[in-house]
C-alpha cells in the first residue's frame, strides 16, 4: 500500500515536487482546470508511471473526457539522478479540442528507507515491509532492542543506558543497529530537510547514537533520547547509507508495554513565517528485550557466597561441591558483605537478549541489607548489567528478599506452552488483610516482563517467608525433565514414626551439637508440635494444589521431603531442622543443608531417606553443614548462596502471546 500525498498543480506554471519512490502523489485534475475544459491529455517521461481514476475512455484524438471525479495517481520506478529530471505534463482542452492551458509537474525522486533487523536474523536488511510493527511468534516480526544497562567503562560510575556519551567502541555490540539509506540527485532542493523524530513519550526509554565519519576516525554523538526529540540528518547524495545504534534505557513496567518507535520524516519548506510540512514519514518499531530468570534446569556457571566469621565449615563443602559441579565458586568477602551472609535474598539472576547480544543482569532487591553495595558495584560491568526497582512508598518486608522468588522450568499447562517457565512470587493469603507481600514496584517489574507469566503463592505463613523453604526443583531424566520438590510435615512424622516402630525412638537428632540433642520418642510426643505441623501442611497443601494448576503438574511430578517446623510466637513457621528443600542445584549436583537426623548403624536416617527419596532421578548429594552459620539464624544454603546460569536456548520472541 503506498504513502499518499496530495499535490497541486497550476495551468500556465510549473510545479517542481520532491518524490519519494515507493509513495504515489495523487493530482485533482478538475482543481487545475481552466474554465470552459472538457477534455485532456497526460504526456510523461519514462520514469513516470501514472493512473488516472475512475477509469475513463479515450476519444478518436486520444483525449479524455475531463469530469469532476477524476484524479491522476503518479509513481516513479527509479531515484533521480538529478534535480527535476523527470516530469507530467497535463494539457486542457475546450470543445473544439482548442488547448486552453498546460500545467507541468517536475519531479526529483528521492529512495528514503529507515532499516532494522525487522526479520530477527541478525542482519538488518533493506526496506523489510514489517519494520514498523510488531508480531510475536515463530513466523513474527519486529525489531528487538536490549536495555543497555551494563557498564563498558572500567573506570565510571554509570551504567551506560544512564550515560549520554559512548565510553568504548565495545559498548556498540550492546546496541541495535539502524541504517538510514538514500538513494537519489547530488543534493535535496533547497529547504528541505530529512528529520529523525521519536516521541515525548519515548524519549526516557531508548537513545539513538550516529555513526559519523572523520579523516582520522569515527565518533558516536547522541542525537535522540532524553534531551533531542528530533534531529536533522545530512542528506548524502548519490547512494548512501547512514548508521545509527540504538540502546534500550528503560525495562519493560506497569506503564511500559516494551514497544517504542523512531520515526523518519521529509520536511518541506513553506512560505517564509511558517512551519516546514511533512510529506513523508517512515517508521520502524523496536520491542525491548524483557529481563529472564533462569530456572534450576539450566547450566551453571558461577556460584556466589558470602565468607562470614563464622562459616568457614559451609565454604568448605560449598568449595567441593563447586569443584565437583565443574563451575566458578566467587566469594563476596566481610569487607563487602559487611556481615549480611544471604546472598540468595540480596538479589536474582537473569539475563536479556537479542539476535545480536545476549548478556546476564542482576535484578537487585530493595531489601537493601548490608550486601546492598555488592551487585551494582562487584556485578556491575562489561556485559553484565543491573537493573533495580525502589520502594519509595512501600514498606519493604522480608518478602521483598528473593529467597521469596523463583522459576520453574518450562512447562505446558492445558495446552499452553510456557517454554521459558513461569515465575513464582510467595505472597500473603489472598484474604489476610495484614499480611505481608512483595512490594508492588517489584511485582509490576515481574508481571511486566509477560514471557515467565508469574504465579503468586502463599508464603506469609513463614516467619521469614520465602518460598524457597518450601519448595524447590531438580532436573529428572523423564517425565516434564524435573521434579518439584516440597517440604513435607506429614512425610517428616510418617519417617520418625517408621523410626520409633523399628525400636529407634531413643535415637537421636542433633547428635554432638550442644544442648541440642532431642529424641525421636520426645519428637513425637508433644501434640502442641504436631498440630503446629498440621498447620504447616494445610499451608503447603494449599501451595501444592496452586502449583499443580499452574504448572500442569501430576502427582507423579511432586517428590515430598520429610521435614518438620516449629511456630513462633506471631505463629509464624520456621524449620525445625535444616530445610532440605532449600537446596542449592548446580546440575545434577545438589547441595542440600545437613539435617543432623536421628543416626541409625551410623548413618544419618534423614540423608539416607533424601537419598532413596531422589534416587531414580541421576542424582548426585552433597550434604552441606550450615547448621550454626545459616540454620539457626533462619536460614539455609540456598538463602546463603546464588547461581549465574546459561540462557535458554528458547528465544522469548518466538513465544506466541
Amino acid at each position: 500500500m503506498f504513502q499518499q500525498r496530495t499535490v497541486r498543480l497550476e495551468c500556465g506554471k510549473a510545479t517542481h515536487v520532491l518524490h519519494v519512490l515507493g509513495t504515489q502523489l495523487n493530482v485533482k485534475l478538475y482543481r487545475c482546470a481552466p474554465p470552459g475544459s472538457q477534455f485532456f491529455q497526460v504526456k510523461c517521461t519514462n520514469a513516470v508511471q501514472y493512473q488516472i481514476s475512475p477509469k475513463v475512455s479515450s476519444t478518436s484524438n486520444n483525449m479524455l473526457p475531463l469530469e469532476k471525479s477524476l484524479s491522476l495517481s503518479i509513481t516513479m520506478i527509479a531515484p533521480s539522478k538529478h534535480a527535476s529530471d523527470n516530469k507530467v505534463s497535463v494539457s486542457y482542452f475546450g470543445d473544439n479540442l482548442e488547448e486552453l492551458g498546460k500545467a507541468i509537474l517536475h519531479l526529483t525522486s528521492v529512495e528514503l528507507s529507515l532499516d532494522v533487523d525487522a526479520d530477527r536474523d541478525g542482519v538488518v536488511e533493506k526496506n523489510n515491509p514489517n519494520k514498523g510493527s510488531w508480531k510475536w511468534g515463530p513466523n513474527g516480526h519486529g525489531a528487538i532492542v536490549l536495555v543497555n544497562c551494563d557498564m563498558e567503562s572500567l573506570v565510571g560510575t554509570k551504567r551506560d543506558c544512564d550515560d549520554d556519551s559512548l565510553s568504548r567502541l565495545s559498548d556498540l555490540k550492546d546496541m541495535s543497529r539502524m541504517v538510514l539509506r538514500t538513494n537519489g540527485p547530488g543534493q535535496l532542493p533547497p529547504g528541505y530537510k530529512l528529520v529523525l523524530h521519536i516521541s515525548l513519550s519515548d524519549a526516557d526509554k531508548i537513545g539513538v547514537f550516529q555513526t559519523v565519519k572523520s579523516v582520522l576516525n569515527k565518533s558516536y554523538p547522541v542525537v535522540l533520547g532524553r534531551k533531542t526529540l528530533s534531529y536533522v540528518v545530512k542528506y548524502e547524495g548519490g547512494t548512501a547509507e547512514t548508521e545509527f545504534f540504538v540502546e534500550g534505557r528503560k525495562f519493560l513496567d506497569e506503564n511500559f508495554e516494551g514497544l517504542v518507535t523512531i520515526y523518519l520524516s521529509l520536511l518541506e519548506p513553506s512560505t517564509k513565517g511558517f512551519p516546514d510540512t511533512p510529506i513523508f514519514t517512515d517508521k520502524v518499531v523496536f520491542h525491548m528485550a524483557p529481563w529472564i530468570m533462569t530456572p534450576n534446569t539450566l547450566r551453571p556457571l558461577q556460584v556466589f557466597v558470602c565468607s562470614t566469621t563464622d562459616n568457614y565449615s559451609f565454604l568448605k563443602d560449598m568449595k567441593e561441591l563447586v569443584k565437583q559441579s565443574g563451575c566458578k565458586l566467587k566469594v563476596c568477602h566481610e569487607y563487602m558483605n559487611r556481615g549480611d551472609r544471604w546472598m540468595q535474598d540480596e538479589l536474582e539472576f537473569g539475563y536479556v537478549e537479542a539476535p545480536h547480544q545476549c548478556f546476564p543482569v542482576v535484578l537487585d532487591s530493595p531489601r537493601d541489607g548490608d550486601l546492598k553495595d555488592f551487585p551494582y558495584n562487584e556485578l556491575l560491568g562489561p556485559d553484565f548489567g543491573y537493573v533495580t526497582r525502589v520502594a519509595l512508598n512501600e514498606k519493604v518486608t522480608s518478602l521483598d528478599s528473593f529467597g521469596n522468588l523463583e522459576v520453574s522450568p518450562p512447562v505446558t499447562v492445558n495446552g499452553k506452552e510456557y517454554p521459558l517457565g513461569r515465575i513464582i512470587i510467595g505472597c500473603a493469603f489472598p484474604t489476610t488483610v495484614k499480611g505481608r507481600n512483595m512490594t508492588k514496584v517489584v511485582q509490576d517489574f515481574l508481571w511486566a516482563q509477560k514471557v515467565q507469566a508469574p504465579i503468586a503463592v502463599f508464603s506469609d505463613w513463614l516467619s521469614v517467608g520465602h518460598v524457597d523453604e518450601f519448595m524447590t526443583f531438580v532436573p529428572a531424566p523423564n517425565r516434564k525433565g524435573f521434579r518439584l520438590l516440597l517440604a513435607s510435615p506429614d512425610a517428616g512424622y510418617e519417617f520418625f514414626r517408621g523410626l520409633q516402630k523399628k525400636g529407634h525412638g531413643k535415637a537421636k537428632m542433633f547428635e554432638g551439637l550442644k544442648d541440642e540433642e532431642v529424641t525421636v520418642d520426645h519428637i513425637l510426643s508433644s501434640k502442641q508440635f504436631q498440630q503446629e505441623n498440621a498447620f504447616v501442611q494445610s499451608c503447603i497443601d494449599w501451595n501444592r494444589d496452586v502449583l499443580k494448576k499452574e504448572l500442569g503438574l501430576e502427582e507423579e511430578d511432586i517428590i515430598d521431603l520429610p521435614i518438620l517446623f516449629s511456630l513462633r510466637p506471631d505463629k509464624r513457621a520456621v524449620a525445625y531442622y535444616p530445610d532440605m528443600v532449600n537446596m542449592i542445584v548446580l546440575g545434577k549436583n545438589l547441595g542440600i543443608p545437613k539435617p543432623y537426623g536421628p543416626k541409625i548403624d551410623g548413618v544419618c536416617a534423614l540423608e539416607k531417606e533424601v537419598c532413596s527419596l531422589l534416587g531414580g532421578l541421576g542424582l548426585n548429594f552433597f550434604f552441606i553443614d550450615d547448621f550454626a552459620s545459616y540454620h539457626k539464624l533462619l536460614g539455609e544454603v540456598h538463602c546463603g548462596s546464588n547461581v549465574q546460569r546459561d540462557p535458554f536456548s528458547y528465544k522469548w520472541w518466538n513465544m506466541a502471546l
